[in-house]
């Protein structure tokens, strides 16, 4: 579990298919603090699980899996990826809840960039995902916890200021770019009870029942 606000950004020093799965080496100093063999680190909003580490860098293993769902795939040598280590029970919530589990893809369409903030706008690729999607709500663009500022259609309007923008890879994105999307959990579990196929999930009618609407 993570929070969606970056430690650091690290550089890939390696990145290699093996098969259909592929092994990273990224080079890190801040998250390497305390850090241990089975640790799960967030690489630009993936889950993965560090295999072996030294003092300026870590491993992990990638997936089939995932890299035909995020842009692991696309890694290469000298790329900045976001970092953060799994949340710790008592920590601040500063972002809000992320799983690490990328949902889609999403493209960068444009970058406007001021001294004030920065505006940002990214298509969602698979439009089935545009449900989970609410203005003012949270969203996980390359693990970094954002807030949508506005969307039309399938394309989302993020407002970036200074920090986040020196702190994080959307520095060096630019139009073309592709980055992991994780939608907002809650929504997705409100989503998987109210359509529950058996009817014993959370229905009008339910709630009816229940008294929670109607008879007001």
């Amino acid at each position: 579990m993570f929070t969606g606000i970056i430690e650091e950004r690290g550089k890939i020093h390696k990145f290699t298919f093996k098969g259909y799965s592929a092994d990273i080496c990224i080079e890190a100093s801040k998250i390497l603090n305390n850090i241990k063999l089975g640790d799960s680190i967030a690489v630009n909003g993936i889950c993965l699980t560090v295999t072996k580490y030294e003092n300026n860098y870590f491993e992990a293993n990638i997936s089939e899996e995932t890299l035909r769902v995020t842009t692991a795939r696309f890694f290469k040598r000298g790329m900045w990826v976001n970092l953060e280590r799994a949340l710790k029970l008592g920590d601040r919530l500063s972002g809000h809840i992320v799983t690490g589990h990328i949902d889609t893809i999403g493209k960068v369409k444009s970058v406007q960039t001021n001294k004030d903030f920065s505006v940002f706008h990214i298509e969602i690729e698979n439009s089935e995902y545009v449900k989970y999607v609410i203005k003012k709500g949270s969203i996980a663009i390359d693990g970094i916890s954002l807030t949508v500022n506005d969307i039309i259609g399938n394309i989302i309007r993020l407002n970036i200021i200074p920090h986040t923008l020196r702190n994080t890879n959307l520095e060096f994105l630019k139009t073309g770019d592709l980055v992991n999307i994780e939608f907002d959990i809650i929504g997705k579990y409100v989503e998987k009870l109210i359509g529950t196929k058996n009817n014993t999930g959370i229905t009008e009618e339910f709630l009816q029942k229940t008294g929670f609407v109607g008879g007001f």
